[in-house]
């Protein structure tokens, strides 16, 4: 299938610690080490000038084609002209060292393998650490070249192993490939100096994780290749150490090229993490619920605490946002932002969708009584919240930064958490307290059926009140509000895809918000509209535009938070949880059949 270019051909690969984003062309621009929130030590997506770059160079007449290795998280680039080539391998290392634990040191190994001929190559290293923000010097040492950033209140350092001549490296001479070699870049000083074989045995192991991990996920007759690639990058944007579940590996990449809708999205946002598992449970993997339900409890430590929207994956709760001024941004698009202000605004949806996340845990896994006790504790507090305060207006899903309103997804999202802890008090506990709940789960349903829908629409709208169409209130029959075949379902399906559909990619909605009127297509929306005309009934419509959207993935079937109406490029965060698991979900709903 054609691939429709754009400038997010990147590949991710990462350790559950951290990631990197490898373009196609080879060039490492995008890492931070030695965790994902960390400062970048390249960060040539930011600012082409500036930001950092590691990349293995050759003349015009080489071809260049990127894949991972099948069932693996390993990127390969290969160069090849008519007389050389070789294949450069990139990962980071994830391996089972003793009692379950894994070896995920903070390094990107680089593996160059000469195929055919004697291929000549120049080395462009040059990291730029501390988001650039002053000049890194690198110097060449006995074992290693070191990069040192220092200013007044900053001092840091990355080490760079190699069989290569550091001169090459430093530099960028051309020179002939003669021998497989290596890179090892590691935010670490090594104890024990890496060669070949100690880099080929890392590689060896790493190949055996994934190549594992894949083996315990279902096979499907439908799309298998594109949902196991979806749920190894979910993986990749797990924190192991905390079990947070990063929204995407980047900040500041554009929703539009030239505005200013940029965010830091390597936080964890309820929502979206709470999602991500109960689709990662659907494909039977534990470890990453178990972390997650650990990183919650963590997070909650008292009853009376509410529950923020997101927290860093060490479980953070100030996220204090800034911008870098001296970067330029992702094709000149300003601010950079590193923090997200969004972490004081109240969203009510996230208490249905975490006690949603909660439930699926509880009915499908086995847990012990004391965890079980400790989130119990945690969904009555949530559901002290939600009945306080399901009347109130706030930000909603989109977290507009202005008037806070009546969402109509922010109230379906009160009654699922009231649902799913009655359903919760029904599986630990008799239904003891179920039954006092039951008539606030009616209230609610009521309140939304009564002012939600709009007549002249023929449709449930975006907020009480208003005609605005929103993709998000087509999850109504996913969370189990309404059925597939209801009348105003069908038509509410009916209305968004009239409205909101556009050559194939949906608006999440078309009033002006904050910044003016949306620009450019979220991809889980349209993932949301297929799953629905799906579930009404137009499976091949349905079908149809999943592969048309799946088309304008990248090169390696991955996708960002939105997609540009007219060139179909890529834009947004990258890669983006939300998008991989919305594909994950539709995909097991077309399996259904």
């Amino acid at each position: 299938m054609n691939k429709i270019f754009n400038n997010l051909n990147y590949g991710i690969i990462g350790n559950c610690k951290s990631s990197a984003l490898i373009y196609e062309d080879s060039s490492i621009d995008w890492c931070c080490l030695p965790q994902f929130d960390s400062p970048s030590a390249f960060g040539k997506i930011l600012d082409n000038k500036k930001g950092g770059y590691f990349k293995i160079t050759c003349n015009k007449s080489y071809t260049i084609n990127q894949f991972y290795y099948n069932n693996t998280c390993i990127l390969i680039t290969n160069f090849k002209n008519n007389e050389n080539e070789f294949d450069l391998i990139d990962f980071m290392p994830r391996y089972e060292i003793e009692n379950s634990s894994f070896y995920s040191s903070p390094e990107i190994i680089r593996l160059l393998r000469v195929k055919k001929g004697k291929p000549k190559i120049r080395i462009d290293y040059k990291p730029s650490l501390e988001y650039a923000i002053g000049e890194t010097i690198n110097y060449s040492k006995k074992n290693f070249i070191v990069s040192i950033f220092e200013d007044s209140s900053t001092y840091e350092t990355l080490y760079l192993y190699s069989n290569i001549n550091k001169e090459n490296i430093l530099n960028s001479n051309e020179f002939v490939l003669e021998k497989d070699s290596f890179f090892m870049i590691s935010y670490n000083e090594k104890i024990s100096n890496p060669d070949i074989s100690s880099c080929v045995l890392a590689y060896e192991k790493t190949k055996v994780y994934w190549l594992n991990w894949c083996s315990k996920t279902p096979k499907f007759k439908l799309y298998n290749s594109e949902v196991l690639r979806s749920a190894m990058t979910l993986k990749l944007l797990t924190y192991e150490k905390s079990g947070a579940v990063l929204a995407a590996a980047t900040t500041s990449i554009p929703e539009t090229i030239g505005e200013v809708r940029n965010w830091d999205y390597r936080f964890c946002w309820i929502r979206d993490a709470s999602m991500v598992i109960k689709v990662i449970t659907k494909l039977g993997h534990k470890k990453i619920v178990k972390n997650f339900i650990n990183y919650i409890i963590e997070l909650v430590p008292d009853k009376k605490e509410k529950l923020q929207i997101m927290y860093g994956i060490d479980g953070q709760k100030k996220l204090s946002e800034k911008t870098l001024e001296h970067l330029s941004g992702y094709e000149n698009s300003r601010p950079v932002r590193i923090g997200n202000a969004a972490y004081i605004q109240k969203q009510n949806d996230i208490y249905g969708i975490l006690i949603d996340a909660i439930h699926y845990q509880i009915e499908k896994f086995s847990v012990k009584d004391f965890q079980n006790e400790k989130l119990w504790s945690i969904v009555k507090s949530m559901v002290w919240v939600v009945e306080n305060n399901w009347k109130m207006p706030d930000k909603g899903i989109w977290e507009f930064r202005n008037e806070d309103q009546h969402f109509t997804f922010s109230k379906l999202l009160c009654w699922v958490a009231i649902d799913r802890a009655i359903k919760i008090s029904n599986l630990i506990q008799g239904g003891k307290s179920a039954k006092k709940w039951e008539p606030l789960r009616d209230d609610i349903k009521k309140d939304i059926l009564e002012k939600s829908w709009n007549k002249k629409k023929k449709s449930f709208t975006q907020s009480y009140g208003n005609d605005h169409l929103d993709a998000s209130v087509l999850l109504m029959e996913y969370y189990g509000f309404i059925e597939a075949k209801n009348p105003k379902y069908v038509s509410t399906v009916k209305a968004i895809e009239k409205e909101l559909l556009v050559d194939g990619l949906m608006y999440r909605y078309k009033n002006a918000d904050d910044f003016g009127l949306p620009s450019s297509s979220f991809t889980v929306c349209t993932f949301w509209l297929i799953n629905s005309l799906n579930k009404i009934g137009e499976y091949e419509k349905a079908i149809k535009m999943f592969d048309k959207l799946l088309s304008f993935s990248n090169h390696l079937g991955l996708f960002s938070e939105d997609l540009d109406f007219k060139s179909k490029r890529l834009l947004g965060n990258f890669p983006q949880a939300y998008s991989h698991l919305a594909l994950i979900d539709t995909v097991l709903n077309f399996n259904k059949k």
